[in-house]
């Protein structure tokens, strides 16, 4: 067992990552409620000896953290309007051998129902899976157990991430819904 299993196991958690290990996919995570969801998720991947990297704010990425983000695999989340992060994101799939990224599909720790589909776009077009990631806080469990794979039809995709996730509680239960 690694250190990142050791912290975790000594936490209480319990890690069940059992997707293949693409050399591209995304890893969708939810619920996503908390900032310990960042340090949990990275530690649960590092724990089966994976990386990935993730979405964050942009705002976020100012020195010296900006220098700690990106070296773990941090991309910045341009907040202004007219920039195409999924343009950006699928350049990136389409110009390496290997590359795994987590994105909340939520886009937010706050409660919405308007999960972003930038997740799905980037997997159509990047021609990737997505691994579905769950933090379950009650049980104290971190699981990449399932794939999906999106059909293009936006909103039934969406309605099976949503029924995916309902099952599961965050941190904060008042800051999830799937509806």
């Amino acid at each position: 067992m690694n250190l990142a299993g050791l912290i975790l196991r000594l936490a209480g958690w319990k890690v069940n990552i059992t997707a293949p290990d693409f050399p591209k996919c995304i890893i969708a995570v939810a619920p996503h409620t908390s900032n310990w969801d960042f340090i949990l998720g990275k530690l649960a991947y590092a724990a089966v000896g994976r990386h990935a990297g993730f979405l964050m704010k942009e705002t976020w990425f100012f020195f010296p953290l900006n220098i700690f983000f990106k070296a773990i695999g941090g991309i910045p989340v341009p907040r202004r309007r007219g920039s195409s992060l999924v343009d950006m994101i699928v350049d990136k799939f389409n110009a390496t051998q290997r590359m795994v990224i987590a994105i909340t599909p939520e886009g937010t720790r706050s409660r919405t129902s308007q999960w972003r589909s930038g997740l799905l776009h980037i997997a159509r077009r990047a021609d990737v899976p997505i691994e579905l990631g769950v933090i379950d806080f009650p049980t104290k469990t971190i699981t990449i157990a399932d794939v999906f794979h999106p059909t293009g039809d936006v909103d039934a995709d969406m309605a099976y991430l949503k029924s995916y996730y309902r099952p599961f509680t965050g941190k904060y239960p008042e800051k999830f819904t799937t509806e």
